[in-house]
């Protein structure tokens, strides 16, 4: 007898899905039973390319394509959902999905407001169904080493924490993209890319919500058919009750970069790629302990660098992050029980993200929590 798999359902053709679709096959305890689009052919066309590179472990006759969100939903042999849909129409499916009694793992931004996500939370809650978002790095076996770090004195005391996150877009990117219209994501870069930097924040300070945030809007932009402008480039600080203060910077518009650093009272730890690691067999970090000497007139600043490695690949494989995270979700289907810290963790990072939001639009005034 074959070992149960978390069955899933895609709701939605979306790029990002693709990528996703070879994480439940490297999971190890997933399926796809089917993708959904509004359009069957291009759930078909999606799924066989998809297919091609990608053969589905355990599912013979492959993953069906289905016309509409809802009859995918009301199939009983899909256990969970994935949803990549656009920010502004997600809740509803959410929402849908937690009603029919799937398991939800949602992309981020997960609502266009905090509103939004609680009540995504209290249908899951109602269900009995668990919730996460599809933020990878979480399930990254670095953190564990990243943890190890900051608490066995190598940088000392935690005083600040600096991350950015970009890519630039182009000119293509700004007159057709998705996420330049306010409609669909009203959240700009601060939704695509800022969730990320502020859940590093979160994560470092062990889930401590900070006590005051402020944010800038730097500049926004929107593709013709777009009522407003979003954010394509936006910065953010967070001020802590024990004045540990973090900052960070996410933009549509500028090379790609995805690094953090924590700084400490006693070194510095570096992360070069801390949303989607390097390629390669190994996930790594620096830890920094520079120091000063001085011998009359020799003034010397001695590098000392220490490279943190963990056996892990960057992607395509059964340890990459993406694949942990279907896996640890499976894990808790398969189980019967739901893990509440998920949505919790997901809560803190909208209610931080708004209160930014809120500042900017106050040109930067500190917003309290």
């Amino acid at each position: 007898m074959s070992e149960k798999k978390c069955r899933w359902g895609f709701l939605s053709a979306a790029w990002i899905g693709m990528k996703n679709w070879q994480s439940v096959a490297l999971s190890g305890n997933g399926e796809i039973v089917a993708v959904a689009s509004r359009d069957k052919a291009k759930a078909q066309a999606w799924i066989d390319e998809c297919s091609a590179h990608v053969p589905m472990p355990s599912s013979a006759d492959g993953a069906e394509a289905v016309e509409g969100y809802d009859a995918l939903l009301a199939r009983d042999d899909i256990d969970a959902v994935y949803i990549p849909l656009p920010t502004g129409v997600r809740s509803e499916w959410v929402i849908k999905a937690a009603q029919a009694g799937k398991h939800v793992m949602c992309e981020k931004p997960c609502g266009i407001d905090v509103a939004e996500t609680e009540a995504q939370l209290a249908a899951c809650n109602e269900a009995g169904v668990q919730f996460m978002d599809g933020v990878m790095f979480m399930h990254s076996k670095r953190l564990d080493a990243l943890r190890e770090t900051l608490t066995d004195g190598s940088i000392g005391e935690v005083r600040r924490i600096h991350s950015a996150f970009s890519f630039n877009g182009g000119d293509d990117f700004v007159s057709g993209n998705i996420r330049m219209h306010s409609d669909l994501e009203p959240l700009g870069c601060l939704g695509d890319l800022g969730w990320y930097n502020i859940r590093f924040n979160l994560w470092t300070m062990e889930y401590a919500m900070p006590k005051a945030v402020s944010g800038r809007m730097i500049r926004g932009a929107a593709r013709g058919d777009s009522p407003d402008q979003v954010p394509v480039e936006f910065s953010g600080e967070l001020f802590y009750e024990n004045d540990v203060t973090a900052s960070y910077y996410c933009s549509f518009i500028t090379a790609n970069q995805q690094w953090a650093h924590v700084c400490g009272t006693d070194g510095t730890l570096r992360v070069d790629d801390f949303v989607v690691p390097f390629f390669g067999s190994e996930t790594k970090y620096t830890v920094s302990n520079t120091e000063s000497n001085q011998h009359v007139c020799d003034f010397n600043m001695e590098q000392r660098d220490r490279i943190v490695s963990v056996k892990e690949h960057a992607n395509a494989h059964p340890t990459a992050q993406e694949a942990n995270l279907f896996r640890n979700f499976g894990d808790l289907v398969l189980s019967g029980e739901t893990d509440p810290k998920w949505g919790e963790i997901t809560l803190q990072t909208q209610q931080v993200m708004m209160a930014c939001l809120e500042s900017a639009k106050q040109d930067g005034a500190r917003v309290e929590l």
